[in-house]
């Protein structure tokens, strides 16, 4: 059985999932779906349509799935998805999508903490950590174990990579790098995420691979796309790599140099 506390508001369209806990004076709207063993601690706010999953907690004065702030919204339904196990400190904001053919997807296990946002239409991946008021614009997608500092902020259309990591107050306007560090304003790749890849178990030839591709790409004399010519030919067998250099070609704005 759910766990409503008298003073919470739910729309009767709202669907709460069973050992669900909702606190005071939380506010459920039309459209919701809310899975299991969630917990809406006190003063929650979540509007539809938005579907979340299991095991996922919301401190006081979070607002998931308000209307995107795009100027060009117009008043049609719109979407947010957001997956199992994810944390959301306090005065979290996630904005559903602009428009009805795309969401926000938010994906699992994610801990996002006081004042971080997440705008319209970002797509962002597993296990990742968001500081106090780590900010994304619209259309940015973030990659699984990518970690966002705090009040740092990335331009909209933006790609963070799997395992990356944004250092704190810094300005984003093109793509960060899988495995890479990125800091300051205007950011620049500092090295590679080695503390987050040796607590996520890459091995010590993984890490030795990538060190070299950033030495190739950031600390020789080479273009991009000359330094990727030259990963391709040298680290070939490395999967690695293959990962960093298919985010590099598939970039539209180009990566952080």
């Amino acid at each position: 059985m759910s766990q409503i506390h008298p003073t919470a508001i739910i729309d009767p369209s709202a669907k709460i999932g069973s050992g669900t806990r909702i606190g005071p004076y939380c506010v459920v709207g039309a459209g919701v779906e809310l899975g299991p063993h969630c917990h809406l601690h006190a003063h929650v706010t979540i509007m539809g349509p938005t579907k979340i999953g299991t095991h996922n907690e919301f401190y006081p004065y979070t607002s998931i799935g308000q209307r995107t702030q795009d100027l060009k919204y117009v008043g049609e339904p719109t979407y947010l998805e957001i997956g199992d196990h994810n944390c959301f400190r306090e005065f979290v904001t996630v904005n559903r999508a602009t428009s009805q053919h795309g969401k926000t997807i938010v994906g699992s296990h994610g801990n996002f903490l006081a004042y971080a946002h997440i705008a319209h239409d970002c797509v962002v991946g597993d296990h990742v950590i968001f500081s106090n008021n780590g900010t994304l614009a619209g259309h940015v997608t973030v990659g699984d174990y990518a970690v966002i500092g705090g009040l740092s902020a990335v331009h909209q259309f933006c790609r963070i990579g799997e395992h990356a990591m944004i250092g704190g107050c810094t300005k984003i306007v093109q793509d960060v790098p899988s495995f890479m560090i990125a800091d300051g304003n205007p950011a620049e790749i500092r090295g590679i995420n080695q503390a987050g890849l040796e607590r996520c178990g890459f091995s010590t030839e993984e890490i030795k691979e990538l060190r070299d591709a950033y030495k190739i790409i950031y600390r020789g004399a080479l273009n991009t796309a000359q330094a990727v010519e030259v990963l391709r030919k040298k680290h070939s067998e490395s999967e690695i790599i293959q990962k960093l250099l298919n985010f590099i070609t598939t970039s539209q704005r180009g990566i952080i140099r």
